[in-house]
């Protein structure tokens, strides 16, 4: 148990380092939280008009989810690993640094999966990919490609890993409240390669 507090602890604190916050103010655009929906991830970093900051904002975010996994699982194993997994995604959503006010947790989240269940993580991303090709709106994409992972993760990964990726589908789709409103009212925007400052 001690273990598994340490591993959620130390996943909690490297999830909760706000990449997309850090880049646009060194990147001289003030605070994220001011600009479009004020969330600290990589879709409103892109609404500064900036693709690659929002790009290295994807990658640091699911890369802190990945990292924070596959320390625990060099350090102490496939459990622990787990368990800071979700910890890095309570630190993403609800960072004690921004007053637990945090990002929404997709990019994260796939890191964490294709870190401790890549089959899993895989399998989430290309449907996110599909889902967003097809309807091109990111939360649909995001709550549709996390919401499979639990069933997809039994499967193939084991009931562990299916509890994990459960957690973290609840856990985003708590962060999407206002965004699953907007789709039952048909009011989600789409996504637009065309982005402004």
């Amino acid at each position: 148990m001690l273990t598994a507090i340490a591993a959620a602890l130390a996943g909690y604190l490297l999830g909760s380092v706000p990449f997309g916050l850090v880049l646009t103010r060194l990147a001289g655009y003030g605070d994220i939280r001011a600009i479009g929906s004020g969330n600290i991830g990589a879709t409103n970093v892109l609404r500064t008009g900036n693709k690659p900051l929002a790009a290295a904002t994807l990658l640091l975010d699911s890369g802190k989810g990945a990292i924070a996994a596959l320390l625990a699982l060099a350090a102490a194993g496939p459990e622990a690993a787990l368990w800071a997994g979700g910890g890095a995604m309570l630190g993403h959503t609800f960072p004690v640094w921004l007053g637990f006010k945090g990002g929404k947790g997709v990019a994260t989240a796939l890191g964490v999966l294709l870190a401790v269940a890549w089959p899993v993580g895989t399998i989430a991303c290309l449907t996110w990919l599909a889902m967003a090709f097809l309807f091109r709106i990111s939360s649909l994409s995001a709550l549709t490609a996390l919401a499979l992972a639990p069933v997809v993760a039994w499967f193939v990964a084991g009931t562990a890993v299916a509890a994990l990726a459960l957690f973290i589908a609840v856990l985003v789709a708590i962060r999407h409240e206002a965004n699953i409103r907007r789709l039952l009212k048909g009011e989600e925007p789409r996504i637009s390669l065309k982005t402004s400052a």
